[in-house]
């Protein structure tokens, strides 16, 4: 029975005790609700937070007045709060995903504060952890990315880490428990829903143990990645020192190992959040000894100086400027990503694009490329204009904030702006009836 596995997985993982006051992250979904019932029933003192990111419109009010109805008749405080998120993700220029995360947790801890709550308890289970795999393997996280969703960090604890999604919808079909389904888990344009509902179900046609299988698969990586943390650990001590507010790692001292490369990604994206095809670029600077050249986190400067790799806080009069080579398929700008696809002009579905997308004729630009913030003095011809514009004047003609045009990044061949990052192409690169081949560049929020 779940209520017994759940008590069980409880103590054996120390996640909690009935000393604990709990404050459970209930959406109004069936996990956070499960989860509720479960508590309530393991007679463990708990409150409920519910965040109404008010993204769905009367969906989100829906979800809102089913947990305040189900808390009152367990007899449980719940704490509500609405968020602003479209204009958080404005003033920020965070994705979604992200905002709605960084505002939920401030609050979470907040409550913890105000009202003496020990433990953070969210509704995570199997299913999320073997979907987070997937998602981390397509996106090349390197082995932390394949370790899942941990049960615990810090005060976050994750109590239904045990359970599957199936055991999970028979306990709420059993006990009668009301839950609210998200209409955006339907939907497609998302990366993990196209893994639950369209490769997750073909892999369990191959292998009817899939599940179990993940499971453990998980469980061994975790643990290797448990023992290279350690030792890494250790050679971080060894080769990283701090001086006036520099991290200089020197990797003269590991240029004898073969792991030298995985050594520098380790310490580069655990501490200062580099991403692997980053951190190849810069192993391959070091190896040629190309002293000055600089790469980017979204908080970070690394470049090489004599054989060292000095990594440094990001200064606000930095342009982050970076090279994008033939084809290389992803480069970074500040907070985003972008996506660089090759195509025939014949495989464009529709020259009508978003914003965050740009169709470039590969003819009219040379490699490589430059991506870098904006400076006053840059000018472009903005697609289907006349004549050059300052880009300070189309942002201020287009009324983006100032949060925003901090954030602003262009894109150069030649010295020559031919995109205004998620604005405007320039028209020098527009598609013409000549047009053969594509380049499609995608801006996407990390």
């Amino acid at each position: 029975m779940l209520l017994d596995k759940f008590q069980e997985y409880v103590r054996k993982e120390e996640l909690f005790t009935h000393e604990d006051k709990i404050l459970l992250t209930v959406s109004g979904g069936v996990d956070s609700m499960v989860l509720m019932s479960l508590c309530v029933n393991s007679g463990y003192h708990v409150g409920v937070a519910h965040c109404n990111f008010q993204l769905r419109n009367r969906e989100s009010d829906e979800d809102e007045i089913l947990v305040q109805e189900t808390a009152r008749r367990y007899g449980i405080e719940c704490h509500n709060k609405r968020f602003d998120t479209t204009g958080e993700m404005h003033r920020t220029g965070e994705s979604m995903e992200m905002a709605a995360r960084r505002l939920r947790y401030e609050w979470f801890h907040a409550l913890c504060k105000q009202h003496g709550y020990t433990v953070i308890a969210v509704a995570h289970h199997i299913d999320d952890s073997i979907e987070t795999f997937f998602i981390n393997l397509l996106r090349g996280t390197g082995l932390r990315g394949l370790t899942g969703i941990s049960n615990q960090v810090g005060k976050v604890v994750r109590p239904l880490r045990f359970a599957t999604r199936k055991e999970i919808m028979e306990y709420a079909s059993r006990k009668h428990i009301h839950y609210r389904e998200d209409s955006s888990n339907r939907s497609t344009k998302y990366l993990r829903n196209k893994i639950r509902l369209g490769l997750i179900p073909r892999i369990k046609d191959i292998s009817p143990r899939f599940t179990p299988t993940m499971e453990s698969n998980i469980r061994h990586l975790t643990h290797a990645q448990q023992f290279i943390d350690y030792a890494i650990g250790n050679i971080y001590k060894q080769i990283v020192e701090q001086k006036d507010g520099l991290h200089i790692i020197r990797a003269e001292k590991i240029k004898h190992l073969d792991s030298q490369d995985f050594i520098i990604y380790e310490i580069l994206s655990s501490h200062f959040a580099f991403k692997g095809d980053t951190v190849d670029r810069l192993c391959q600077a070091l190896d040629a000894d190309a002293s000055g050249k600089r790469f980017y986190s979204r908080s970070h400067v690394a470049y090489i100086d004599r054989k060292k790799i000095v990594v440094a806080p990001i200064q606000e009069q930095d342009e982050c400027a970076v090279e994008i080579l033939k084809g290389q398929t992803r480069a970074y700008c500040g907070n985003s990503v972008l996506y660089i696809e090759e195509c025939n002009v014949d495989d464009i579905a529709s020259l009508h694009q978003p914003e965050n997308v740009a169709l470039i004729d590969a003819e009219m630009v040379s490699f490589p490329l430059t991506v870098r913030k904006w400076r006053e003095g840059d000018q472009f011809t903005p697609f289907g204009m006349i004549g050059s514009k300052k880009v300070s004047d189309y942002l201020i003609d287009h009324k983006v904030s100032m949060a925003e045009k901090h954030r602003q990044f262009v894109l150069l061949s030649s010295e020559k702006i031919i995109w205004l990052i998620g604005q405007r192409i320039d028209d020098s690169v527009r598609i013409t009836k000549a047009t053969e081949r594509v380049y499609k560049i995608t801006k996407e929020s990390l």
